[in-house]
């Protein structure tokens, strides 16, 4: 028996939707990224994207444990000499709760060109509301 390798033509895409409301971060990052990367899929191929899309919503609502929620530190660079910012999850939180799941998800995917193809299927969004409603997304519980 031949081992099929998956490629553009072979490939269906499906949407998924995920509610973070109390998930820790990590957990539901681990979960989020082997969806997006299709390890749930029997024609998984390492060097191929064949992972599905995820929405994932209320990411204001997300739980760090320990003392993550003071002590972590996110880091960013505006590009100029000098200007690199430094902000603790507790204020990333109240200004960009999306970029909390989009770093531990980051983290967790490939390096490289397939791992930046792979990010931009994760759709991340502050309330419930969401523009994905045409996708028919399948609600996904971890």
């Amino acid at each position: 028996m031949k081992t099929p390798n998956a490629n553009k033509n072979t490939l269906t895409r499906e949407w998924f939707i995920v509610d973070v409301s109390d998930a820790v971060v990590g957990r539901i990052a681990t979960k989020i990224a082997s969806i997006l990367r299709g390890k749930h899929k029997p024609i998984f191929t390492p060097h191929v994207d064949v992972g599905d899309f995820i929405v994932v919503i209320n990411a204001e609502r997300i739980r760090f444990t320990g003392n993550k929620e003071i002590q972590k530190k996110y880091f960013r660079h505006t590009g100029y000499v000098g200007s690199s910012k430094t902000v603790t999850a507790e204020l990333q939180r109240e200004l960009h709760p999306e970029r909390i799941i989009i770093a531990a998800v980051r983290g967790m995917l490939p390096k490289g060109p397939l791992g930046r193809t792979i990010l931009k299927k994760l759709k991340v969004y502050k309330g419930k509301e969401h523009p994905h409603l045409a996708q028919n997304p399948k609600v996904l519980n971890f």
